[in-house]
């Protein structure tokens, strides 16, 4: 099992989640990893299709980080 290999079984064997239970853990605590951003990501694809709900919130965390209000972990 490759490094890539893995890296998917994990993000794909995290539960179901909405982007809004993601954005808002990420949000609450302040920081994001790279892991948060895999499940964000995982989830926005797996949709295939970004609602302008979705895109509102994917757009506070780049918000936040742009501000220094969100701190990006193990980058």
């Amino acid at each position: 099992m490759n490094y890539q290999t893995l890296m998917y079984k994990t993000v794909s064997s995290q539960p179901e989640r909405g982007v809004q239970q993601i954005v808002d853990r990420i949000l609450s605590s302040g920081r994001m990893s790279r892991q948060d951003h895999s499940l964000l990501t995982s989830t926005v694809l797996a949709n295939g299709n970004i609602n302008d709900g979705d895109r509102r919130l994917i757009n506070r965390v780049f918000d936040h980080v742009q501000t220094g209000q969100l701190k990006l972990m193990d980058w």
